[in-house]
């Protein structure tokens, strides 16, 4: 099936100028340029993992898969993507679903949000993967939107990646040549750049269930509902007789790539998890945080932002270890 628009409409029905309610202003190159319709693409809805596999790895065509399409159609509207072959994961049901298996909570890349969040099981395992959740977007965006989208799109302002790294995931990719397990922690390259090599698909994320009574929280903070994090953190912690054993502190949009805030959780280990102790955790993570000026606010503030997020999210998993 292919898509593409009748010669006649794409520049009478794209103008930006005769859209109702917008002006441009003279000389915007951008708004000029911008077209606001994918450019021609062919169209697959596969049945199988190998047959979409087959369909990515086709020779000279530039193939992209789309879960929930949050981040890949806007990009296709303003023709920053311009895939030849679309090819849509929705009805591979091998794909889905939450389940425990040897120690680990094994999810699929297609599970979207709504059914993380609807998951008993992760609930009572690893509820930091459904307080996150709730705070990705807007309930209609979780409904289609994926975990495996959200990992695998690159985008360091993505809420889970950071929530994988502090958990330690391992995600499971599969192309032609079979499968192979990618940390987390060594799967982030840099802006919209990953470990996937081309013709692989994310198919599953394999995550360590954390130790029973361990502490958990994701702190954001926003400018609306929706929004990417001005500064994000997510902490795992296992607390015993009032002593920090084990933490994770990882950190979201404050750089290229989501980031392990490995020293900051080396302060927590083997302290009572005090306030000096809090506040020098969240020194060491701000230090290593490299943030954007741009609509969220300027470096310093984004930075400030992030020791606040730090700072609350190892209250909170301090106050919910047991």
């Amino acid at each position: 099936m292919r898509f593409s628009l009748p010669a006649k409409w794409e520049k009478a029905e794209t103008d930006p100028r005769k859209i109702e309610g917008r002006t441009r202003s003279p000389g915007n190159e951008l708004w000029e340029e911008c077209e606001l319709i994918p450019a021609p693409f062919a169209y697959h809805r596969p049945q199988s993992l190998q047959e979409a596999i087959g369909l990515l790895t086709q020779p000279g065509q530039h193939a992209r898969v789309v879960a929930g399409g949050h981040s890949l159609i806007p990009m296709m509207k303003l023709r920053l993507a311009k895939p030849e072959q679309l090819i849509d994961l929705q009805d591979l049901s091998e794909l889905r679903g939450i389940r425990s298996e040897s120690g680990a909570m094994v999810i699929g890349a297609m599970t979207t949000q709504h059914e993380l969040i609807g998951s008993e099981l992760l609930a009572a395992s690893c509820p930091i993967i459904r307080e996150t959740s709730l705070v990705i977007a807007d309930p209609q965006v979780r409904y289609c939107g994926t975990l495996g989208g959200n990992l695998a799109n690159g985008d360091p302002g993505n809420d889970m990646p950071a929530v994988m790294l502090a958990l330690g995931a391992v995600y499971r990719a599969q192309g032609a040549q079979g499968e192979r397990d990618i940390p987390a922690r060594d799967f982030y390259r840099g802006i919209y750049s990953t470990a996937l090599l081309d013709g692989e698909i994310l198919t599953a994320i394999h995550i360590p269930i954390p130790a029973e009574g361990h502490g958990w929280a994701y702190e954001k903070q926003k400018r609306k509902v929706g929004d990417y994090a001005t500064a994000a953190a997510a902490v795992v912690m296992t607390m015993a007789s009032g002593i920090c054993t084990q933490a994770a502190i990882a950190l979201t949009n404050l750089a290229d790539t989501p980031l392990l805030a490995q020293h900051a959780g080396e302060a927590l280990v083997g302290s009572g998890v005090d306030e000096a102790v809090i506040t020098e955790a969240a020194r060491r993570a701000q230090g290593i945080t490299s943030p954007s000026a741009d609509v969220r606010g300027p470096v310093d503030f984004r930075v400030h932002v992030a020791g606040v997020m730090v700072r609350r999210a190892i209250a909170r998993a301090k106050q919910r270890a047991r």
